[in-house]
């Protein structure tokens, strides 16, 4: 357990470095990047409640978000055809296709990185993705609640970097 504890945590700095290097190249801030990404996954245009639910901002952070990506022309804001009241934000198709196009040629490696596994072995990892990323949104919320962290030795180290 103490192995998994360092690799995780290095694997988790090396994503979020990963990520600040490829929105950089992008031009936009980590956070919009994961945003935008996350609207691709979405199954059509989405609120700005809806990003700030995703990303777990709050919606006034939200609408910055929404502002700076619009500002740079990776989403647009549009009516909803049932309510003219609710305004959607979508991404926009060419823009997303950029950043699948940088993504093809700096991250296309990374399924390489699986070949040798077998069905079996490829479950455990989509499973491990899955309950990490549960874990992790559960956590987030509670860190945004000010809700006390838990106290427990790999907690507190996990924490502060430290063993106590």
């Amino acid at each position: 357990m103490a192995e998994l504890a360092v690799v995780a945590r290095r694997y988790m700095a090396s994503y979020a470095l990963f990520n600040q290097a490829l929105a950089d190249r992008l031009g936009l801030h980590p956070t919009d990047l994961q945003c935008l990404n996350l609207l691709t996954l979405e199954p059509g245009p989405v609120t700005t409640g809806r990003i700030a639910e995703l990303t777990g901002l709050t919606t006034g952070s939200a609408t910055r978000l929404v502002d700076r990506l619009e500002r740079a022309g990776y989403v647009v804001r549009e009516r909803d055809a049932g309510d003219r009241r609710v305004v959607l934000v979508a991404p926009v198709p060419e823009r997303v296709a950029e950043v699948a196009r940088v993504w093809e040629r700096v991250g296309s490696g990374w399924f390489a990185l699986f070949d040798d596994l077998d069905d079996r072995e490829l479950a455990l990892f989509i499973e491990h993705m899955r309950r990490t990323t549960e874990y992790g949104a559960e956590q987030a919320a509670r860190l945004r609640a000010g809700e006390p962290v838990p106290v427990g030795t790999g907690d507190r180290e996990a924490v502060s970097g430290q063993a106590e």
